[in-house]
């Protein structure tokens, strides 16, 4: 059994490196808008928000996702973690755990595909285009993986994968490796940019 993971911040004072070019309503839209197109992306598996506010939990509800409720305190890292615990407990095997502000996402099904057919031993991650961050992973639930989000964070997890012993799996795919944060994320966005070879699928 797999499901996928998205952890939502609250929509209020989101992407603050947007600030410059875009309005705090005008981010908390975009934060929706990209948070629907990753939920929609996750079919037919079933979709999990994680997540601290009201206001996200219910959206999720809206658009067909579950909600579990997760603390601030542990940030992106400890969302994915309570989320993924969450989701073993429920006796899900695989976990896709996915940013909820994927700009070009169409499906996740595919990411990871291996690891919910018997693939126990291996981890599934999808870099962002600059090959430091992780946009979507798929982890065996009950591996003890730990997640470490921020910058670095794919070679961290590649890393924590050799720690578990899990074959570690890296997916170039150019329609997950776009998550807007920056300013020139959302340029890219807008005319979808040109594809960079080494990200290329």
């Amino acid at each position: 059994m797999r499901a996928v993971l998205v952890p939502l911040r609250a929509f209020t004072g989101a992407k603050r490196r947007l600030e410059s070019v875009l309005s705090e309503s005008a981010r908390a839209q975009l934060v929706r808008d990209l948070a629907i197109g990753v939920i929609a992306a996750a079919a037919p598996l079933p979709v999990w928000v994680a997540c601290d506010d009201e206001e996200v939990a219910n959206f999720a509800s809206e658009h067909g996702a579950d909600v579990v409720w997760v603390s601030a305190e542990g940030g992106l890292s400890g969302a994915a973690q309570a989320g993924v615990a969450h989701l073993a407990e429920a006796g899900f095997d695989v976990v896709t755990v996915a940013h909820g502000d994927l700009g070009l996402v169409s499906e996740l099904l595919s990411v990871g595909r291996d690891v919910g057919e018997g693939g126990e031993s291996e981890v599934s991650i999808a870099p962002d285009r600059r090959l430091d961050g992780t946009n979507v992973i798929t982890v065996p639930a009950r591996s003890g993986f730990v997640f470490a989000y921020g910058s670095g964070s794919f070679g961290r997890h590649c890393a924590e994968a050799a720690r578990l012993r899990l074959e570690c799996r890296t997916l170039y795919d150019w329609s997950l490796a776009l998550d807007v944060d920056l300013p020139d994320d959302l340029q890219v966005l807008a005319g979808y940019g040109p594809v960079p070879e080494r990200i290329k699928s």
